[in-house]
């Protein structure tokens, strides 16, 4: 069971207790214990195809699990987010921008500022030109998406997930989640969105999870470590002891060598 820190004394934003899901005949997810406290910064890592990505998914609401307890800030999650009546406030990035192409920047970032129809224009305005100029867009607002550079639109991406919704529950921070945000990236642009995670999640004094196998996002944007393999969690620890264990999943990954318990499925 994953407990970062002290769980018994801090409130959890995300509790997953034997958890499974499955596709038909296929097995996602096994009995995986989860705990996320409120503010951590979690990386999820392992090889392709363990189920990473359905954790997030699990706990933005898009999918249920098939047995076991998912939770939320001690809610019990029993709906898919759109048939919830007050769904939690969770939010994605995506490894691409997922941007409307149809909308300009402050359109996207403000979509569902919009679509609650409880804040005024200006208002919406206000808060969506605050959140460009933290990831360092001043002034983009009425532009096309298709008029900026890749990198322009990522941080876009960051500021749809950071805008502040004053008719969110005050009481449960949001929940961050970063699928992959900077798989096939130059090191520098690493290094950006990396820092780009850390300042975002503190920026909405939220919690996040962060599905990665770069190994400089483990290092520099998360606090603690989940390794996933065969359904279940392997091992959990802090970044620092992620760096010095000696656990065969996780010194396999280290070091991305071929021999260890992690091997391709057998066809």
């Amino acid at each position: 069971m994953f407990k970062p820190g002290d769980a018994a004394t801090e409130a959890l934003a995300i509790q997953l207790r034997g958890v499974g899901l499955r596709f038909g005949a296929k097995s996602v997810l096994s009995s995986l214990d989860l705990d996320v406290g409120v503010g951590q910064k979690v990386a999820v890592v392992g090889p392709s195809g363990v189920g990473k990505s359905t954790i997030l998914r699990l706990v933005a609401g898009l999918l249920l699990p098939s047995t076991g307890y998912l939770g939320l800030y001690g809610q019990r999650q029993i709906y898919l987010r759109e048939d919830q009546d007050k769904p939690m406030d969770v939010r994605m990035v995506f490894q691409s921008p997922a941007l409307l192409a149809s909308l300009s920047v402050a359109e996207n970032v403000g979509f569902l500022l919009q679509r609650s129809r409880r804040l005024s224009p200006v208002d919406i305005r206000a808060r969506v030109s605050r959140v460009l100029e933290e990831v360092g867009l001043r002034g983009v607002e009425d532009l096309m998406p298709g008029q900026l550079s890749g990198g322009m639109q990522k941080r876009v991406s960051f500021a749809r997930a950071i805008v502040e919704d004053p008719t969110a529950d005050p009481s449960h921070p949001p929940l961050l989640l970063f699928d992959e945000p900077t798989a096939g990236l130059d090191p520098v642009a690493c290094t950006r969105v990396e820092d780009m995670i850390v300042k975002t999640t503190e920026f909405v004094r939220g919690t996040a999870v962060v599905v990665s196998h770069v190994m400089s996002t483990i290092r520099r944007a998360a606090d603690h470590v989940v390794m996933l393999y065969g359904g279940r969690a392997q091992w959990h620890g802090s970044v620092q002891e992620f760096e010095a264990t000696d656990n065969p999943y996780v010194r396999q990954f280290r070091s991305a060598s071929l021999h260890g318990p992690m091997q391709p499925e057998s066809t």
